[in-house]
C-alpha cells in the first residue's frame, strides 16, 4: 500500500518526512517513480497526467492539494472514484488575512494613494466609515464563512450569496439569482470565493457588473474562470467599477502583454491569496486518510454532481 504524490517536489519531500513519521505503514512515491503501480492505494495531486488514473487499478481515493478541483481534469476520474479536496487550517487563515487586506486597501482609498506617490502628489482624501461600507462575499463555505467573520470586526455591512440558503447571524444571506442580483445591488465591495463550475464560471461579467452600484469594487481570489476580463476592464473605462484586487487568472501565469499589469485601478497578487503550508497539509490529509480508513467520513470530499 502507497501514496503517490503529483506536485511540488520540495513540498512532496516534506510531506515524506512527516508520513514516516507519524504514518510509516503508507510510504509516499513521487511521481513519476510509480513503483509497482497495483501498490497505489491514494494518489495526492495538483494537476494529472495523461492516463495516470487508469494505470492505478487499486486506486481508492484521489486528493486535490488545493482547496479546488478545478485544476484537475475530471473526466479522467471516474464518477465512483472518491475527489476530495484539501481543507486545512492554514489555507483558511491564509484566504482571511489576504480578503481583510484586500478590502481594507479598498475601503482605504489605497489605489488612489498609489497612484497619486507616483505622481509625487499629496492628496489626502476622506474615507467612507466602515459601517457604511457595503462589503458582500460570493461563496459561503468554509473559506466565505470565515471571511465574514474575519471583517465582523470591522463593522461592516455585510452580506452573503451562494447557491443554496444559508443563515448566519449577523449577515444578510441571499440565495439563487435573484438573491445574487438583490445582493449585488447593495454591495460596494464584491469578493469572490466561489468554486469554480459551469454555473460561476464568467459570473464576474458586466450584465453583473451593472447590477451593482456605480463606483463598486471587486476582489476576486476564487478562480480565474470567475471573471470575464474584457468585461472588467469595460466596467473600469466606464466607472461603473471603480477598482479592483485580482489574485487569479484566466491564464496563470498572467501573459507579460495582458491589459491588467499596467491598468492604474488594478492591483495584481501571483495566486498567492491563500496557499497549502506544506507542513499543515500533510497532516490535515493524514486525518482525512485515518477517517477513510476508519469508515469515517473524509472532510472536503466532493460531490461530483455538484461540482464542490
Amino acid at each position: 500500500m502507497a501514496l503517490l504524490y503529483k506536485a511540488d517536489n520540495a513540498r512532496g519531500q516534506k510531506w515524506k518526512s512527516i508520513f514516516a513519521q507519524k504514518m510509516p505503514q503508507l510510504p509516499i512515491r513521487m511521481w513519476p517513480d510509480i513503483g509497482d503501480p497495483s501498490e497505489i492505494r491514494y494518489l495526492a495531486a495538483w494537476t494529472l497526467s495523461d492516463g495516470l488514473i487508469a494505470q492505478l487499478p487499486n486506486l481508492e481515493v484521489v486528493f486535490s492539494i488545493g482547496a479546488g478541483i478545478d485544476q484537475l481534469d475530471l473526466a479522467q476520474i471516474p464518477d465512483d472514484l472518491p475527489l476530495v479536496r484539501m481543507i486545512d487550517a492554514g489555507l483558511t487563515s491564509g484566504m482571511v488575512e489576504y480578503v481583510v487586506m484586500s478590502v481594507l486597501m479598498l475601503h482605504r482609498d489605497m489605489l488612489d494613494y498609489s497612484n497619486v506617490q507616483r505622481q509625487r502628489i499629496w492628496r489626502p482624501s476622506h474615507s467612507k466609515m466602515a459601517i457604511d461600507r457595503r462589503v458582500g462575499i460570493m461563496g459561503l463555505g468554509e473559506l466565505g464563512q470565515a471571511a465574514l467573520i474575519g471583517l465582523k470586526a470591522f463593522d461592516f455591512q455585510l452580506s452573503g450569496w451562494s447557491r443554496s440558503k444559508h443563515e448566519i447571524t449577523g449577515i444578510s444571506c441571499f440565495h439563487g439569482t435573484d438573491g445574487l442580483a438583490e445582493m449585488l445591488s447593495k454591495t460596494d465591495i464584491l469578493v469572490c470565493l466561489l468554486p469554480l463550475t459551469p454555473e460561476t464560471r464568467g459570473i464576474l461579467n458586466q450584465a453583473n457588473f451593472n447590477n451593482m452600484p456605480k463606483g463598486a469594487m471587486i476582489i476576486n481570489a476564487g478562480r480565474g474562470g470567475h471573471l470575464v476580463d474584457q468585461d472588467l476592464l469595460v466596467a473600469l473605462e466606464q466607472g461603473q467599477i471603480s477598482g479592483a484586487i485580482l489574485d487569479v487568472f484566466n491564464q496563470e501565469p498572467l501573459e507579460p502583454t495582458h491589459a491588467f499589469w499596467q491598468h492604474p485601478r488594478i492591483v495584481i497578487t501571483p495566486h498567492v491569496a491563500s496557499m497549502t503550508l506544506p507542513e499543515s497539509a500533510a497532516y490535515a490529509l493524514l486525518a482525512n486518510i485515518r477517517r477513510y480508513e476508519q469508515g469515517e467520513a473524509m472532510s472536503g470530499l466532493i460531490d461530483r454532481m455538484r461540482g464542490y
